[in-house]
């Protein structure tokens, strides 16, 4: 198949659609620049670099954060000597060094959230492991040790802190201070099944256990009113720990900093009835901290652990009550990606890891078909037509 060339322009290459197979549209004002156009649609500039050990693609960055102009600088600069840094100079860089310095960039790109969170997974588990080495000594066996003896006492944090790494090694590809990303090919931790959502009995003995530490502590009603919502709405813990009054809009939450990016999260009578009843005293924050106004409450949420245990939920978390906001959208007959939209999911695929059904809905079910096809059998020994 001959090759598919074009002048690319941001536009254009918003335009690309996903095929049957992955593809790539090439650049005719930049010689080697390209667009690979993946099955899922996921579309990403990349470079084909011809040198006298042969033809090598190297990744530019995803088209989504990256425009055209910039990834033909990206292409000039490897070009250009930028890229080929002298043996001496790339066993100085150590891995710290970098991630203070040209590396800060693929950091600085993340949401302000998403950066706190890195920078923790880099003082607490990357720079105590990787510290130290030159970045062109880092092997695939020393990433791998790494990732193992991690796995033993966190096997989800550790998929977390392997994402961080490529991330942080890929720019390193990039730029020029390594050939490969010793990284790739480790094998993540499996996900535990998330199973766990509150029946409708279990739903009640959290409904009372909260009024009843909100009436008997009014100092936890801000906390109540917190976990409340997030059954209502399926929120994240963030999203309504950090509500600023500037985000609520009537019948409607507009969420700039969502974990997926701005989205519209609609509230029920319920939700509404919540929201209106918090007192207005003058901070930014729907549910502001009790000892500085200035700053949110407390993501903990000290009382859930109390009123889990009263409810006899204990082995609930409090991520679960999106579980259960999604499983019983599931079980009423919502079409599944008008739950994705509920929930804020990019894709559909993404909801059912949360979209579950009981065993006891399964057991009723299969029991209801069991009696219709035991009725079609005596129905066809009757004389039923087939």
């Amino acid at each position: 198949m001959a090759a598919k060339k074009q002048r690319l322009t941001d536009a254009n290459v918003a335009r690309l659609a996903p095929a049957a197979r992955e593809y790539t549209i090439w650049d005719t004002r930049h010689a080697g620049l390209g667009v690979r156009v993946r099955t899922s649609g996921h579309r990403s500039f990349v470079y084909l670099r011809k040198g006298e050990d042969g033809a090598r693609r190297i990744t530019i960055g995803p088209a989504a954060l990256t425009g055209v102009e910039e990834a033909r600088r990206k292409c000039l600069a490897i070009e250009t000597g930028e890229r080929s840094l002298s043996a001496e100079r790339r066993v100085a860089v150590t891995f710290a060094n970098f991630v203070s310095g040209p590396g800060r960039a693929c950091i600085d790109r993340c949401k302000p959230s998403t950066q706190k969170a890195v920078r923790w997974l880099l003082r607490a588990r990357l720079l105590p492991a990787f510290g130290s080495i030159p970045l062109n000594r880092i092997t695939h066996a020393d990433v791998t040790r790494w990732f193992d003896e991690y796995s033993q006492t966190a096997p989800g944090g550790v998929n977390h802190a392997l994402n961080v790494l490529l991330r942080i090694l890929n720019h390193a590809v990039v730029c020029g201070y390594v050939d490969t990303n010793p990284a790739r090919g480790i094998k993540r931790n499996p996900r535990p099944e998330l199973t766990r959502f509150l029946s409708r009995g279990e739903t009640r003995r959290l409904h009372r256990a909260l009024d009843q530490y909100a009436s008997a502590r009014p100092s936890l009603a801000h906390q109540a009113d917190i976990i409340r919502l997030l059954l209502l709405t399926g929120c994240r813990r963030g999203e309504i720990v950090t509500l600023r009054w500037q985000d609520v809009d009537g019948d409607t939450l507009n969420l700039g900093d969502a974990k997926t990016g701005p989205r519209r999260v609609f509230l029920n009578a319920p939700a509404r009835a919540i929201l209106e009843r918090q007192p207005r005293t003058g901070s930014a924050w729907v549910f502001p901290s009790p000892l500085d106004p200035g700053r949110p409450l407390s993501p903990h949420l000290p009382l859930w652990y109390l009123v889990r245990k009263e409810a006899a939920i204990e082995d609930a978390r409090l991520h679960d009550l999106r579980h259960t906001y999604a499983s019983h959208a599931v079980l009423r007959g919502i079409p599944l990606p008008v739950v994705s939209r509920l929930l804020g999911h990019k894709r559909p695929s993404m909801t059912l890891r949360y979209a579950h059904v009981s065993d006891r809905e399964t057991e009723a079910a299969a029991e209801r078909i069991g009696v219709a096809i035991a009725r079609a059998l005596d129905g066809g020994e009757a004389g039923s037509p087939d």
